[in-house]
């Protein structure tokens, strides 16, 4: 993809996200700053703010696990190298530990791929996992959503004992809802 490419399909993203009722009743939002290749996140992220959404960015811990900031804007976020692994773009202000994202009403999570059960591919560091699993022990309900290219909704994902579907996916043509609502 090109540069425009990236740019028009972020936005497209973006439009279809924020017009998911569980984005937009919601006061606290957990999400992410794409990287690399990954579909755009920066302008859902500044229309959530706007709107006066708190929106909790994730922290890298050495363990893999994430600690929460609070986003307040591009110019608040720092890019960290961790270990070999890519840059990441993460919070430079106050954290908020692990259980703040237990307060979100909605996680917007990264992924490689969603299948059409709606069980989710990440990229095996587990970070997200362990986000999961928090939120389940917290009795938390947020609603979970992936953000992906169209081509990276696929037919099946190998799948482990521990993993859990999320709500919805988002890709640039629409939304697409599982579970038993679907």
């Amino acid at each position: 993809m090109t540069a425009d490419d990236l740019r028009e399909t972020s936005a497209e993203l973006a439009g279809r996200a924020l017009e998911l009722p569980e984005l937009a009743r919601a006061g606290t939002v957990a999400a992410y700053v794409s990287v690399g290749s990954e579909p755009g996140t920066l302008a859902l992220l500044d229309t959530l703010r706007a709107r006066g959404v708190r929106v909790l960015l994730p922290v890298l811990l050495p363990d893999n696990d994430l600690d929460w900031g609070r986003y307040e804007g591009e110019d608040s976020l720092a890019r960290i190298r961790h270990g070999g692994r890519m840059d990441l773009f993460e919070p430079a202000g106050e954290r908020l530990g692990p259980d703040a994202v237990t307060a979100a009403d909605a996680v917007l999570l990264p992924g490689l791929a969603v299948d059409t059960r709606g069980m989710r591919l990440g990229r095996g560091g587990g970070s997200y996992d362990r986000v999961l699993a928090r939120l389940e022990r917290a009795g938390a309900r947020p609603a979970l959503v992936v953000l992906l290219y169209d081509t990276e909704v696929v037919e099946h994902v190998p799948e482990e004992p521990h993993d859990r579907p999320v709500h919805a996916v988002v890709t640039p043509s629409g939304v697409r809802r599982f579970g038993p609502e679907t």
